[in-house]
């Protein structure tokens, strides 16, 4: 009997293995399914702070007038592979962060992203009041980042 249930345990887990090879199911890390951008009439607007983070506020602007969007499609599930593609062969600096714009966060941010240097605590705390402000906003919502 235990031969038997071995057996059979072994012959699922062999069907299990050639249909999930033969249907493709792995899904690859470059292989994302992309945001689709929600139907809004208008973007939400995000009154950006200068004050509190001039360092970013002064990236982004400079991005934007450099032919940058100036705004974001939130997709949170690409910020890794956008940080990733947007910083690749960016040279690290100590005491720096290197600022993405668009942010990693953002479905038209990684490769080609305008980088700057700037301050850990500006970036970083940027980064965190941002992510506070979106936090009720799925996925594909249009953000557009106006400066006080």
């Amino acid at each position: 009997m235990k031969k038997m249930i071995v057996t059979v345990a072994l012959a699922v887990i062999i069907v299990a293995s050639v249909l999930s090879w033969r249907t493709g199911s792995e899904v690859k890390p470059e292989e994302t399914t992309p945001v689709i951008q929600l139907e809004q009439e208008t973007p939400v607007q995000l009154l950006f702070p200068t004050n509190r983070y001039p360092e970013t506020a002064k990236h982004i602007q400079d991005a934007v007038e450099n032919g940058h969007p100036a705004t974001c499609t939130i997709d949170r599930d690409g910020a890794d592979e956008n940080r990733k593609l947007s910083l690749r062969g960016i040279e690290t600096k100590k005491g720096y962060d290197r600022d993405e714009w668009p942010m990693a966060m953002c479905a038209e941010g990684g490769e080609g992203a305008d980088i700057e240097y700037i301050s850990p605590s500006d970036n970083r705390g940027a980064g965190s009041w941002v992510g506070n402000q979106l936090e009720e906003y799925p996925d594909g919502t249009l953000v557009e980042f106006i400066f006080e």
